[in-house]
C-alpha cells in the first residue's frame, strides 16, 4: 500500500454522504430484526452494508483487506462492526429513539463503519492521512488558489477529489496538461526538509511541515506543472516532495508452520528481575526521602527566616515546578520582589539541587513528584493563611 490509497480513501470519505444516499436503494428491515432479536438477519444486513460501502471496496482494492482461504474479506470486518455496535449499545439506542429503517441504515453506513475504517487508516498511516487533509483544507481556504471546474457555474456539485484547482492569478481558460506530463514536471521541485518540532495534545507528533511552508510548496508544485489539476493528483504531487514516515509494524516471529524459510526470532526479556525490582523500589523511596532534606537545606540557606523561606519556596514553585508562570521578571513582579533577589534565590536552589545524587532517571522523577506535592501543599497553606 502507498500514499495513493490515502488519496483514494479521502476521495471516497469526503463525498461519502451524498454518494451513499444516491447509491443505496435497498434498506434493511432494521426495526423488525432488532425488536425480534434476529441476530442472523442483523449480521446479514451488516454484511450487505460492508460489501457495498465504497470506502470498503477502495480498501480491498488497495490491499487493506486480505482474503484468507475460502473466507470472504468482508466477513471479519462485518464481525468487527457487529461487535462495535453491540459494545456501544447502539442497537438498543435505535430501538429507544424509534429511529426509522432509513435512519439506522444511514448512521451505520455513513458514521459507524466510516469512523471505524478511517480510525484504522489514521493508525496505520498517520502522517499521510494528516497531510492529505491539510492540503485539501489549504487549497479550499487560501486566496492564493482558485477552483477551475465550476467557472461559470458556481453551484455545480463535484466530489472534492475530482475538483480542479490552480493558482488564483491564472486565467480562467488555462489549458490543462496530461497527468503523466505533470508527474514528470513536478520532479524539478526540491524535496522539503522535515520539521521535527513536536505538536499535538500529547506532544508525540512532528509537524513535518508548517502551514506556511506547505502553502509555499503547493505554489511551487503548481508553477512546476503549470496546469490546473484535480485534488487527488495534487495531493500525490505535493506529498511526493515531503519526507513522510508512516511506519507499519509487522511481526518478525511466529509459528514455524507458517513459513519454514523464515528466520525465527526470540526477543530478550528486558524486564527487571525480582531482585532488581526490589532495589529499584528502595531507591525510589530513598529519593522521595531526599525531599525533606532538600527543603531543610533551603531553610538553612536563609538562616531560618520565615519570610525569606516563603519567598524561596514560591520561587522554587513558579520557576522550577510549574511551566506556565512566565519569565523571571514576571515571577519577580508577581511576588513583589526585585529580579536580582529572584536570581539569588534561584542560584541557591540550583546549588542545593546539584548536591543531590540519584542512581537513575526513575529516582529523579519520583523526587520531582514528591517535591511538587510537598511544595504545592505549602503554597496552599500559605494562601489560606493570607486569606484568613
Amino acid at each position: 500500500m502507498d500514499r495513493r490509497f490515502i488519496m483514494n480513501e479521502l476521495k471516497v470519505q469526503e463525498s461519502l454522504p451524498k454518494t451513499i444516499q444516491n447509491r443505496q436503494i435497498k434498506v434493511g428491515k432494521w426495526n423488525d430484526s432488532l425488536k425480534n432479536s434476529d441476530v442472523n438477519q442483523i449480521w446479514t444486513e451488516l454484511h450487505r452494508i460492508v460489501s457495498s460501502h465504497p470506502l470498503v471496496r477502495a480498501s480491498k482494492r488497495a490491499g487493506f483487506l486480505v482474503e484468507e482461504g475460502k473466507h470472504n474479506a468482508y466477513t471479519d470486518l462485518t464481525q468487527e462492526l457487529f461487535v462495535a455496535l453491540l459494545g456501544k449499545e447502539r442497537f438498543q439506542h435505535y430501538i429507544d429513539t424509534a429511529m426509522s429503517d432509513q435512519e439506522i441504515e444511514a448512521e451505520i453506513s455513513q458514521i459507524e463503519l466510516t469512523n471505524m475504517l478511517t480510525a484504522e487508516l489514521r493508525k496505520r498511516y498517520p502522517e499521510s492521512y494528516r497531510l492529505a487533509r491539510r492540503i485539501s483544507t489549504l487549497i479550499q481556504t487560501s486566496s492564493t488558489f482558485k477552483r477551475f471546474d465550476n467557472i461559470g457555474n458556481p453551484e455545480a456539485h463535484r466530489r472534492l477529489a475530482d475538483r480542479l484547482y490552480g493558482l488564483a492569478d491564472w486565467k480562467d481558460q488555462k489549458p490543462r496538461k496530461d497527468v503523466q506530463e505533470m508527474d514528470e514536471r513536478v520532479k524539478v521541485v526540491s524535496f522539503q526538509r522535515r520539521d521535527t518540532r513536536m505538536v499535538g495534545c500529547t506532544g508525540d507528533a512532528q509537524i513535518v511541515i508548517s502551514n506556511v511552508e506547505l502553502e509555499k510548496l503547493i505554489i511551487r508544485v503548481f508553477k512546476a506543472i503549470d496546469s490546473p489539476v484535480d485534488v487527488r493528483s495534487l495531493r500525490s504531487f505535493v506529498m511526493s516532495r515531503l519526507p513522510i514516515m508512516d511506519i507499519h509494524l509487522v511481526p518478525v516471529g511466529g509459528p514455524v508452520d507458517d513459513d519454514d524459510d523464515r528466520m525465527q526470532f526470540e526477543f530478550k526479556d528486558i524486564r527487571d528481575t525480582p531482585e532488581e525490582d526490589l532495589l529499584r523500589n528502595e531507591a525510589e523511596l530513598e529519593a522521595t526521602g531526599f525531599v525533606d532534606g532538600f527543603l531543610n537545606e533551603l531553610h538553612r540557606s536563609v538562616r531560618g527566616k520565615a519570610k525569606q523561606y516563603d519567598r524561596m519556596i514560591n520561587v522554587l514553585w513558579h520557576c522550577y515546578l510549574i511551566s506556565d508562570s512566565g519569565t523571571q521578571l514576571e515571577v519577580a513582579e508577581m511576588l513583589g520582589v526585585s529580579d536580582s533577589l529572584v536570581s539569588d534565590y534561584r542560584k541557591r536552589i540550583e546549588a542545593n539541587l546539584q548536591q543531590l545524587s540519584f542512581g537513575g532517571v526513575n529516582e529523579a522523577r519520583h523526587f520531582e513528584k514528591a517535591l511538587k506535592r510537598k511544595v504545592r501543599g505549602m503554597i496552599t497553606v500559605e494562601r489560606e493563611e493570607v486569606a484568613a
